[in-house]
């Protein structure tokens, strides 16, 4: 979303009928943010430039060319403040017109720029290896439990996903949540400028949705999604058909406000029943202990925005949204019995407030804030002591026991400028600034580990591990940004964008977090150009990590580790005087890691509607987080702590590394005849020497033996998803996920180094030279629009049917391979993913 400023017009037109017959031209009109333009004029002109009609898009930024007969046109797009621009397109008789795309420029800008399917792209946003899904593609296709997040997801590149998960942009600015139901999303782009300074992390691991927003005249649509088990395959292992349903009810309802030329609003309404069960697959004392256990949950999200055009160059938006969520039998499933299971509750609210002006022919502002307040409760189903068996079966009490708050608000703040050949853009971000509070009640009656089913009935657990005292804590989370960047066309073919970043984070002190930021296009033809660039990516650490470095610098929730305790009495066999607390600690020369990526590839328009890229990328980890016990016993006897006023000593670190090196091939567009889609193909290695923040090594005295392949290396991964139009009753969806298997590492099942960790490796052994199997998933969906009236036409109310079948082929996916020696299913899964599920969709709209 950096550069120049462009509108995007997506053309959705539809030949219906014989070879007379006319056809409806529909599209909307949208800046470089996502934001929809009201008042945008489009006309459409004859091939002797006479205007055959002319519209004005409405709140939603949408409009309709009704009555459109077939032939060749040309198709223009004017807004104030913007250069105006055109493309050709022809309308044949029978056959939807392919989608097109316009940019336009701030008017500013000395040469007209028109773009059309088949133009080599100029800006560094116009990548053609992005995924870009409309809102038209994600009525057609299988999207489970409408997760439209999740599905994209498929396609990021785990290496490129930082400490805190994936960053999700929601209409221009970092969310933790889109925020409305999934009726109310128009565009979910992937990798778009991969290496724009305006974010924290890589394109491949960053998803931006683009919201829709009110329109003119009243619309809406309400949609109903049911699954039940008894159309389902059986889990392999259950021994019965789980009793499972799911009910997804989404409204969304949008028109004007008052006379609607200037004022609009959206409602949107997402409510899920779900009735799930979890499959329990263990080894107890007495033999196997299989069990199907109720997991429901209800969700209701509710949202309400108003968008407000004030005069042609301001647009005011506002949204309010209130989510609540309940969870029952959390963390029930595989080796974990349903006495382990816990109660999550949760409740937030947040405002959104945005101005987007248009300052004269050369400044572009926009500016978005929000406001939040969340609560959330975890509760233990059943009270006692935690009993873990390693990977045989773990029971007891969940003890799961805690609580939070959080008051938080972002910001973000951006000013594009352009004159002559370039596009300047700046601004400041506030991702997250935070007053968190926490009251942790978890393991007060501890936890005991045992290494294996015999050790088990033998009563001799290899440690026991409890918290004690005051668990309260409030801290401020605050997370900074600030960007600058400049697109320059140097001429047609040739255009640069250099750029810099800057990310800081309280609690670490590392002020010195400076990311350049460069890419290059260069056109070698009309149809094929050459993409380069480089940059630097910052993480951040999550409040989790945080929470345990505060409560150990103010003593006042303290947690011990017992070696080779008594059991059930686990001071028992304890020296006299109270065990020494285990704490978690800064390295003092701690820096926030930094993740240096660089890529070439090559890009070629196929034809029109078709493109092909072929992407080479590298990356190399540095300061990467990792936890050390720092007081571990030493070597060769490894018998007792260097200080012995304390237990563990977990220091974080930022000493680990990481090396990734991918080719990737990109087809989108028209794929085949009649089919469009996206298909990505990645071949890649990757290894590291942590699993993340809170990873500990095997051994504390030998870090150089934690270098292996990451736990997220595939070697191969196929994604695909592609709609399939081949008549008025033929409307699929299909959607492909194949990979190769992923690492687990081989484990001892003891303590061999006596720090209270059960990751010991058996000598010699690095981490995940064992490997999992492969996945396979093909889903489809079929679905039909029934239009009302007497001549039904494109637009017009109506109800829809869909079909989805997911993993249609019921192939098998394990999960959880089991690496741990003592275990009785080492080297075996102990759950699987989902088998065929079929889900039903109907809805009406108008």
């Amino acid at each position: 979303m950096m550069g120049v400023v462009s509108l995007l017009v997506l053309l959705l037109g539809f030949a219906q009928g014989g070879s007379v017959d006319p056809s409806t031209l529909r599209g909307v009109v949208r800046d470089q943010t996502g934001a929809v333009l009201q008042g945008a004029r489009v006309e459409l002109l004859d091939e002797s430039a006479v205007t055959v009609r002319s519209v004005v898009t409405n709140g939603h930024g949408e409009y309709a060319i009704d009555g459109v007969s077939p032939g060749t046109y040309i198709l223009k797009v004017r807004f104030e403040g913007f250069r105006s621009a055109q493309l050709r397109l022809r309308v044949i008789a029978r056959r939807a017109t392919a989608p097109q795309t316009t940019v336009l420029e701030l008017a500013s800008q000395s040469q007209e720029v028109t773009v059309s399917a088949d133009a080599t792209p100029a800006g560094g946003k116009a990548n053609r290896d992005a995924i870009v899904v409309s809102d038209t593609d994600l009525k057609t296709l299988p999207i489970f439990d409408r997760d439209i997040v999740g599905t994209l997801a498929r396609f990021l590149d785990a290496s490129a996903i930082g400490s805190g998960g994936v960053t999700l942009v929601v209409d221009g600015m970092e969310a933790r949540k889109v925020g409305v139901a999934p009726s109310a999303i128009q565009q979910v782009k992937v990798n778009q400028d991969p290496y724009s300074a305006e974010f924290p992390r890589q394109g491949r691991g960053r998803i931006e949705v683009i919201t829709k927003a009110g329109a003119e005249t009243y619309a809406g649509s309400m949609d109903f999604t049911f699954r039940d088990a008894r159309f389902n395959a059986r889990d392999p292992f259950a021994d019965t058909l789980p009793p499972e349903q799911r009910r997804i009810y989404e409204g969304v309802v949008g028109g004007p406000v008052a006379d609607g030329k200037h004022t609009s609003f959206l409602f949107t309404l997402n409510r899920r029943d779900e009735d799930l069960q979890s499959i329990v697959f263990a080894q107890g004392p007495s033999g196997p202990i299989h069990a199907i256990v109720p997991r429901p949950d209800r969700r209701l999200e509710l949202s309400g925005s108003v968008t407000h055009q004030q005069g042609k160059n301001h647009t005011l938006s506002s949204r309010f949204t209130t989510e609540s969520t309940d969870t029952r039998n959390q963390g029930v499933g595989g080796t974990t019995l349903p006495e382990a299971g816990s109660e999550d509750r949760g409740e937030e609210t947040q405002v959104i407030v945005g101005v987007r002006s248009v300052l004269g022919s050369h400044l572009l502002n926009e500016f978005r804030l929000l406001v939040g307040h969340e609560t959330g409760s975890a509760i233990s189903l059943h009270p006692g002591a935690r009993i873990v068996v390693l990977d045989a079966f773990t029971g007891g009490g969940a003890q799961a026991d805690q609580s939070s708050t959080e008051d938080h608000f972002n910001l973000t703040e951006a000013l594009t400028y352009v004159h002559g050949t370039q596009a300047f853009r700046a601004g400041i971000q506030i991702p997250d600034f935070s007053r968190r509070g926490f009251n942790d009640r978890s393991n007060r009656d501890g936890t005991f580990t045992f290494s294996s089913l015999d050790d088990y009935a033998g009563g001799r657990p290899l440690s026991f591990v409890r918290q004690q005292g005051d668990g309260r804590l409030v801290f401020l989370q605050k997370v900074f940004g600030a960007f600058l960047q400049d697109e320059i066309r140097v001429n047609d073919r040739f255009s640069i964008t250099p750029g810099v970043r800057y990310d800081w984070q309280n609690i670490f002190a590392d002020d010195n977090n400076v990311a350049p930021r460069l890419s290059a296009v260069y056109a070698l033809d009309k149809k094929t150009a050459i993409r380069s660039g480089a940059g630097i990516f910052y993480d951040r650490a999550g409040d989790g990590p945080i929470r345990e470095v505060l409560r150990s610098r103010e003593e006042r929730l303290v947690r011990i580790i017992l070696l080779d305790p008594g059991y059930p009495d686990p001071f028992r066999s304890a020296t006299d005087g109270a065990p020494p607390r285990s704490i978690v600690t800064l390295d003092p020369s701690i820096q926030i890691p930094w993740t240096v990526q660089y890529g070439i590839g090559l890009e070629r328009v196929l034809r029109k509607g078709s493109t092909a890229a072929i992407t080479y990328l590298g990356s190399r980890g540095i300061d990467q987080f990792r936890s050390r016990d720092v007081n571990a016993p030493p070597p060769p006897v490894f018998l007792s702590r260097p200080d012995p006023s304390f237990g563990q000593i977990r220091q974080i670190e930022s000493t680990g590394r990481q090396t990734v090196h991918s080719v990737q091939a990109v087809l989108r567009g028209g794929v085949a005849p009649r089919t469009k889609g996206s298909i990505q193909y990645t071949f890649s290695t990757a290894h590291n020497d942590t699993n993340g923040i809170n990873a500990l090594p095997s051994n504390n005295y030998d870090l150089g033996s934690e270098w292996g392949r990451a736990s997220f290396d595939q070697r191969h991964r196929f994604e695909a998803l592609v709609t399939v139009n081949a008549g008025e009753w033929v409307d699929l969806g299909v959607s492909v996920s194949l990979a190769s298997g992923r690492p687990y590492s081989r484990l001892t099942g003891r303590d061999d180094y006596r720090t209270g960790q059960t990751n010991a490796r058996p000598p010699g052994i690095a981490r995940n030279t064992l490997n999992g199997p492969g996945y396979a998933e093909v889903d489809a969906r079929w679905s039909h629009e029934f239009r009302l009236g007497s001549k039904p036409r494109d637009g017009a109310p109506g109800w829809a049917l869909g079909v989805d079948a997911f993993n249609i082929l019921n192939h098998v996916n394990y999960a959880s391979y089991v690496g741990t020696q003592t275990s009785p299913f080492f080297r075996r899964a102990t759950s699987a993913l989902p088998p065929r599920r079929f889900q039903l969709t109907a809805g009406i709209h108008f």
